[in-house]
């Protein structure tokens, strides 16, 4: 059975996401550790570090893994946000490790204007930094899939492989396929032929065994649009379907899908949305 679940607020403290993602159903939970909007941010408490792994324990939901602050540009030209980029990500990794999470996920990051090369060159500059600064951290960078608005990185698998590869230390880099951000950027799994197409092209250039995460979002808009805006599962461009092949992918058993779709207070889209999901598992089992 797949590991369901979605991002889940930290308000309150870390530990009362695990209650939020254990009302709604979760199995797995995504999370900010941090401020996701500002550059400074409260430690967190060795109290509330025990209360979240006390959490962790009650709830049986795992794994947990967090998602970088959306300030961070791994990729900048300019010294001053590419700097504190890096020293953010590093007290990303920080918490991560604190709190025994899986990984932290991050955008590879935008070249704002000077071009694909220079700003892969950048993001391996600051992972090999970054790395070092963290050596003997368990908890994994994890590359996002991008859907390749305006000069982002990471929209398409080569561009991954590209900065994967050129690391001093690849071997702490997997990476998180978010469903909306692939067909924005032009990967068509909707069919199980298209999905089939789309996961033998992932494995020969990244390798499925350092797929670690998803991203479970319907599209907002069509195939290609280079678009990132996320809707309800199966009430967007993607349909049904694209989700089928993937929930019932016998290698994607144990890797966590969290949803990112839009939601209120009361949480009861999350509750609709893992509902969708699970209606689908085994009605067309992936071949």
């Amino acid at each position: 059975m797949p590991l369901l679940g979605a991002h889940m607020s930290t308000a309150g403290g870390v530990s009362k996401a695990l209650e939020r993602g254990k009302a709604v159903g979760c199995d797995t939970i995504q999370i900010f550790t941090r401020n996701n909007n500002r550059w400074a941010s409260k430690p967190i408490s060795p109290k509330e570090v025990e209360r979240f792994q006390e959490k962790v324990k009650e709830t049986g939901i795992w794994p947990v893994f967090s998602h970088a602050a959306y300030l961070i540009n791994l990729a900048g030209p300019g010294e001053e946000l590419w700097e504190k980029s890096i020293a953010a990500f590093i007290d990303e990794l920080e918490r991560a490790e604190m709190l025994g999470l899986l990984g932290v996920v991050v955008h590879p990051g935008s070249h704002m204007g000077e071009g694909e090369e220079a700003g892969i060159e950048r993001i391996v500059a600051a992972l090999d930094r970054i790395h070092e600064a963290t050596r003997g951290y368990k908890p994994l960078t994890l590359l996002e899939i991008t859907a390749g608005t305006g000069g982002h990185l990471g929209y398409r698998f080569e561009q991954l492989a590209a900065i994967r590869e050129r690391l001093r230390e690849p071997e702490r880099v997997g990476f998180c396929f978010d469903t909306c951000h692939a067909f924005a950027a032009g990967y068509d799994f909707r069919t199980r032929e298209g999905y089939q197409e789309v996961m033998e092209e992932f494995d020969e250039i990244l390798g499925l065994e350092n797929l670690k995460a998803f991203h479970l979002n319907d599209s907002k808009h069509p195939l290609g649009s280079r678009k990132d805006r996320h809707t309800h599962i199966g009430q967007g461009h993607i349909g049904l379907d694209g989700f089928r092949w993937l929930l019932n992918d016998p290698r994607f058993a144990n890797v966590p899908m969290v949803l990112e779709t839009p939601k209120s207070k009361d949480l009861h889209e999350d509750v609709e949305n893992l509902a969708v999901l699970r209606s689908l598992i085994e009605d067309a089992p992936a071949e």
